[in-house]
């Protein structure tokens, strides 16, 4: 794998490398802060090099450093990376018949300028007093220097800089790619599903990454160059700036980051569920539809987040209900999904079960997220565990199983070799089932009253009871750690002794599958594939007729039918037209 090939399938190997890294450096300081939260205080086996002071054990300090560094990974550099530069880079092209990204170079830079964010997020835990500890939205004034000195706040506001800049340009190439590189045939309504999620998502990279760039820019200048744009108060000189812009301007892009995550997840959910019940997509265009809806709709719902920052109860009441509203394209999705398994011949596969799984953490999140999306029950939910718990069942729990679905259906198309599916199918059912058992602690403690911060919650008394609930929901989160284990051996054994994938072995007709070798070689296509009809050709029954199987490729004649069939139908048809 060469590192400056512009190639979009290396670009892609380079994303899932470095984003599965990411994953696991943010899954260790998860488990950090449970350990917080289950022994307070308490050393953590083997962190005493790291923390010789306090021989292992996490101080204030350091605990608000971790939690800043576990959010800030997981979206800027391993879940988006994982869905976007990995599964998006290989599959987007591939699926649509194009012989690469439209700007190839560019796919490579958006790489080079993410490694360089990498490589300065890695570096800020090396520096002195620590990385960035002013929480994953680097509100000011928290994130200014007077509350956050040190190279490391400022090492990571610029990794974060490069983390948007390159998801931009992948965004930017995405969106030009689809409208302009699609093959003959593969009119909108033949795109696949997943192609129509990212297709979407990356609309919304190109339109709200600037804000975050522009937000986080001018936060590096209050930070660098003496400026005070979000410095207020006894600290600013000469009236100062307003730190609530920088809110509106971080939720302006924070809120659409969770459909730019969830939205590649719903379309890869929609064709699985379709794919593994061996039928067509229940409500193919209304799916579409509902998922441009909800990119019409994610850059008008930001200000719920914002309900306790003294925002005008006339603004509160607007942002309420067009945040309940954008819920409805959801359902309506939900309800195509449901409709197309009702019936179907299930296949649960490894990536059908983690879909499976998507759809049910998602469900539960956005269930838990109207409580935060009305004013009434948002203020007293708002500082506590409520919301980490509905955050990460819909940004964590749901983008996570995706990602997995995504690569255990494409790994045999990147690699041609094939994962054990029993592994596989282990890893991501208890993984799903670890999920509730996690985030279902976090908002049961939430609902009771833990504060989302606290390096010690038990240091209240109303809150000393929780300490057994924190402790199971630990347990349950270093478990769902060691499940990972499952994954890796997988992944390691498959790579060095796994035997070569058939050519489509989950019997589909989209064009990656049914038009390219695995892996598919640098052009991706022998000849261009003139698309001839929709991605879920499934069950149809002149199809088991003529080919004796379930599925026809997109781009695949359909043979016409033997010669007594065909005069026995024009026997039928001329009786109908004598009829007549």
């Amino acid at each position: 794998m060469s590192l400056f090939s512009s190639d979009h399938k290396a670009v892609a190997r380079r994303y899932l490398w470095s984003g599965l890294g990411f994953l696991l450096l943010g899954g260790v300081l998860a488990l950090l802060i449970r350990w917080q939260w289950a022994l307070p205080g308490q050393p953590v086996p083997g962190l005493a090099w790291a923390l010789p002071e306090s021989h292992g054990a996490l101080t204030p300090p350091s605990y608000t450093a971790v939690f800043t560094m576990h959010g800030l990974i997981m979206i800027f550099f391993a879940v988006t990376p994982l869905l976007f530069g990995a599964l998006g880079h290989f599959v987007l092209p591939l699926a649509i018949g194009a012989r690469g990204l439209a700007f190839p170079r560019l796919s490579a830079l958006g790489y080079q300028v993410y490694a360089v964010g990498g490589v300065l997020v890695l570096a800020s835990f090396g520096v002195r007093l620590g990385p960035a500890s002013a929480g994953w939205t680097a509100y000011p004034p928290l994130s200014t220097p007077a509350f956050t000195p040190g190279l490391g706040q400022t090492l990571v506001t610029v990794a974060v800089l490069c983390a948007a800049a390159s998801a931009f340009l992948y965004g930017l190439n995405f969106v030009v790619t689809v409208v302009r590189c699609r093959a003959p045939g593969m009119t909108w309504g033949r795109l696949p599903l997943t192609v129509w999620g990212l297709f979407f998502a990356s609309v919304l990279n190109v339109l709200f990454v600037p804000v975050l760039a522009a937000a986080t820019a001018l936060l590096l200048m209050d930070r660098l160059l003496g400026t005070q744009f979000f410095i207020a108060g006894a600290a600013a000189v000469g009236g100062g700036g307003d730190p609530v812009v920088y809110q509106h301007l971080f939720w302006l892009f924070g809120h659409p980051e969770v459909y730019i995550l969830i939205l590649p997840a719903w379309g890869m959910v929609g064709d699985f569920v379709a794919f593994f019940s061996r039928r067509p997509a229940h409500g193919y265009r209304l799916t579409a539809g509902a998922m441009g809806a909800v990119t019409a709709l994610s850059g008008l719902v930001y200000a719920h987040h914002l309900f306790t920052s003294g925002m005008s109860p006339l603004l509160g009441r607007a942002f309420m209900v067009l945040t309940l509203i954008i819920s409805l394209p959801a359902q309506v999705m939900f309800l195509n999904w449901l409709m197309t398994l009702w019936r179907g011949s299930v296949r649960l596969t490894s990536p059908m079960l983690a879909a499976l799984g998507t759809m049910v953490v998602f469900g539960l999140g956005g269930i838990t997220g109207l409580a935060l999306g009305a004013v009434a029950t948002d203020v007293p939910l708002h500082g506590t565990l409520w919301v980490v718990g509905h955050f990460h069942l819909t940004m964590g729990a749901a983008s996570f199983l995706a990602v997995f679905a995504g690569l255990y259906f494409w790994f045999p198309k990147m690699y041609g070799r094939a994962m054990h599916e029993g592994l596989a199918k282990a890893h991501v059912l208890s993984s799903a089932v670890l999920f509730l058992g996690v985030f279902g602690g976090q908002l049961a403690a939430g609902y009771a009253g833990q504060l989302r911060r606290l390096y010690d919650p038990y240091q209240y008394t109303y809150l000393k009871h929780l300490l057994a609930l924190n402790q199971w929901t630990t347990v349950f989160a270093f478990l769902l750690g060691a499940v990972q284990v499952l994954f890796v051996v997988n992944l390691v054994w498959t790579l060095r002794r796994g035997r070569a994938a058939e050519q489509n072995p989950w019997e589909v007709g989209t064009l990656e599958w049914t038009s390219a070798l695995s892996p598919p070689p640098e052009g991706n296509f022998a000849t261009v594939p003139v698309v001839l009809r929709g991605p879920h050709a499934l069950s149809q029954p002149e199809v088991l007729e003529r080919l004796g199987r379930d599925w026809i490729g997109q781009a695949e004649p359909l043979p016409e039918p033997a010669s007594s069939e065909a005069d026995d139908a024009l026997g039928s048809v001329s009786t109908v037209g004598g009829a007549t």
